[in-house]
Order: structure tokens, then C-alpha cells, then sequence
């Protein structure tokens, strides 16, 4: 790929992801089931980076990790939601979902290519017991799930103890007023019951926050991190705010509070080194460009689409039709990546959000054309 070759690209995916692992063994040294799992994980990670590895050297660029989203329905309106806005996220239960037996079909590829972690996301993923029971089963590839945490019960409490790579991470905007209003009364304190849970049975688990300009200082303050530390939080996941709306422009993060974010991310690893830190999309200047369509990862949606990211639901490929490797390989991603649109400078935090009327264009030239299924 000619827009990589200023740097290797493969090789600094792989010390992402060795880093991540690392972070991750350092931060359940305390729990010795933890930390034995991910010392199991640590080997299969490092098995997957020599097939990606080997792929690279034959030409094949294989990326480490997935973005599943295995259903698009949800429970809750969030105000400012970014995937009900794009209609990607519903009430009722699609149709013509993957099925679980589809998916473990994709887990498994996966697996033999070399990818090592896949997000499983929605809608709201715990809609969907029987795929991330699925997931369960395959130990090689660790599985954070995005959740909004209210459909966690008992039988999920098992599930994370008996599957170690498994790992929630529930959605919290900050403290309970801030959470509450965004997501829904109540809201907060079912977090914070399932995190008291989670940690009385030593099960490892994260949070994922919404970082706007309104919380910026907030979610990144040593008040918000001891608390959730206090309560066994092993990870954040910080996700910068994609706006809806013109109106919402004013809450989308600007280079000055990334690089804001970027700096207190790194107070917080040298005060919190329990915890484990990861922002999306994090500094694209270090990584040569957006790591989206295929380059880092890319996104399959509840019916098989393949698109570049959640924040850019387009595709021309569905994996119902074709392998998890030629899907890759789409034509649009392949021309993402060829035009330099995921290189370009931009304003905001997600070149391809900022940068979607090009990818809509991209699209209409192609041959085969297949926007992401609206309901």
C-alpha cells in the first residue's frame, strides 16, 4: 500500500497491540485468574502478530482488530446518539440478521487470519446471548463487549467468570447527573451495582466514555478515575463525540483538547498503572493517517455489511457472500486507502465522518454499489 510506505504500518499496529497486552497483564497482577488468563492471551496474541506478519511480507495486509456490531437494536434513546441519528440503531429486532452460527463463522476466520480482538457492539450487543456465548469459545481472540449495562444479570456474571475473554465494558458519561441525563434515570446507579458485582466475583471489566467538550475535564480528572479504580475498573475506553447535528459541532473535541486528552492519557498511566487507557480514534498523526477501512480495522454490521467504521456506514461488500479476507480487500476500502482520503488533514476527530461526502463519491463511482442496509 503506497500511502504506508513513510512507515510500517504492520509493525506499529503489532506494538499497539503488545502494548494493550501488556497494560492489561500489568493491571491484573492482583487477580491470579485474570492474570493467568491474560498471560495465555499474551502467547496467542503474539501467534496472531506472526500470521499477520507473514501475510504483510506476501502482500496481504491483515489489520489486528474488528469492530461487530451483532445486533442494531437498543433499549435506551441516548441524547446525541451517533448511531440512531444514522438510523444504524432501532427499537425492534432487525431482520435478516447474522445468525450466531454466521458469526461464529467470522470468529473463526478471524482467528486463522490473525486478528486478536473484536468489539462486539450494537445497538445494544447483550441483546444477543447466543453470539457472545459463541465468542466465548474462542479464547484466542479477546473480546471487549460495548454494553450499556442493563441487561447484565446472573447468568452474564457466570458467563465472564467461566469465559476469561470476555470483557465488559459499559458505557458511563462521567458522574450520575451527567450519565442520567444522557442515557436515562436510573441509569448510573445499575453501572455502578454491576461494577460493585463484577468486582465482588474478581471479573475484570471497563468503562467506555463519550469524551465531548462538555466532560473533557471530567472523565479524565483523578476524581472520575479513583472511582472507577476503587471499583475494579481495569480499562477506559475514552471515544471522542461524533456530532449528529450542526447544532452538536460545539461538542466534538478539537485538536486542542485531543492533544489535551493525549497528555493527561499519560498522567494517568504513570498515577493509574492498574488501569489500562485506549482513545478512539486516538492521534492519527502517529499512526500515518485514520486506521479505519481495513488499514487498523474495520466494521461489520447486524446484517454483514463491511464498512470502513461505525462512523462511516457505507459499504459494498457483505460477508454473507464472500470470506472475512476478500472483505478486506473491498473496493471501497482498497480505494480509501488508494486516494489518501484516510491520510488527508481534517478539523474533527474521524477523517471519514468529516470526509463522507468523498466517500459517498467513491462509492457512486464504483461498479458495484451497495449502501449499508436503512431500515
Amino acid at each position: 500500500m503506497t500511502n504506508d510506505s513513510r512507515f510500517d504500518l504492520q509493525k506499529y499496529l503489532t506494538h499497539g497491540v503488545e502494548k494493550v497486552v501488556a497494560e492489561a497483564i500489568k493491571a491484573t497482577l492482583t487477580n491470579p485468574k485474570e492474570s493467568a488468563f491474560m498471560v495465555k492471551f499474551a502467547a496467542a496474541s503474539r501467534a496472531a502478530s506472526k500470521r499477520r506478519r507473514k501475510a504483510e511480507d506476501s502482500g496481504e495486509h491483515i489489520p489486528p482488530f474488528l469492530i461487530a456490531s451483532i445486533t442494531s437494536q437498543c433499549n435506551l434513546h441516548c441524547a446525541g446518539c451517533y448511531s440512531r441519528c444514522n438510523h444504524a440503531t432501532v427499537d425492534s429486532a432487525p431482520v435478516k440478521q447474522l445468525t450466531a452460527d454466521e458469526w461464529l463463522h467470522i470468529f473463526d476466520e478471524a482467528d486463522d487470519l490473525g486478528i486478536s480482538f473484536i468489539l462486539l457492539a450494537g445497538g445494544e450487543p447483550m441483546l444477543r446471548r447466543d453470539i457472545i456465548e459463541a465468542a466465548g469459545k474462542r479464547p484466542g481472540i479477546l473480546f471487549p463487549v460495548f454494553t450499556n449495562g442493563t441487561f447484565m444479570d446472573e447468568k452474564y456474571f457466570d458467563l465472564f467468570d467461566r469465559c476469561r475473554n470476555l470483557i465488559p465494558i459499559m458505557s458511563i458519561e462521567g458522574g450520575k447527573e451527567i450519565t442520567d441525563a444522557r442515557r436515562g434515570s436510573g441509569i448510573y446507579d445499575r453501572l455502578i451495582a454491576n461494577m460493585d458485582e463484577l468486582y465482588r466475583r474478581g471479573l475484570i471489566f471497563g468503562a467506555s466514555v463519550t469524551v465531548t467538550t462538555e466532560n473533557l475535564t471530567r472523565i479524565s480528572s483523578d476524581t472520575f478515575l479513583a472511582q472507577l479504580i476503587s471499583r475494579g475498573c481495569k480499562a477506559v475506553i475514552f471515544v471522542e463525540y461524533v456530532p449528529v447535528t450542526e447544532e452538536s459541532k460545539e461538542l466534538a473535541p478539537c485538536d486542542a483538547d485531543r492533544e489535551y486528552l493525549k497528555g493527561e492519557i499519560a498522567r494517568l498511566r504513570n498515577r493509574y498503572p492498574e488501569m489500562v487507557y485506549i482513545s478512539f480514534p486516538g492521534d492519527e498523526k502517529s499512526s500515518g493517517g485514520c486506521v479505519a477501512a481495513g488499514r487498523g480495522f474495520f466494521h461489520i454490521n447486524s446484517h454483514g455489511g463491511a464498512e470502513p467504521c461505525p462512523f462511516s456506514p457505507y459499504s459494498d461488500i457483505n460477508v454473507r457472500d464472500t470470506s472475512l479476507r476478500e472483505a478486506i480487500r473491498s473496493p471501497l476500502f482498497l480505494a480509501l486507502q488508494k486516494e489518501g482520503v484516510l491520510l488527508e488533514d481534517h478539523p474533527g476527530g474521524c477523517v471519514l465522518h468529516e470526509k463522507r461526502a468523498q466517500v459517498e463519491e467513491i462509492l457512486r463511482q464504483g461498479t458495484v454499489l451497495c449502501l449499508t442496509f436503512k431500515q
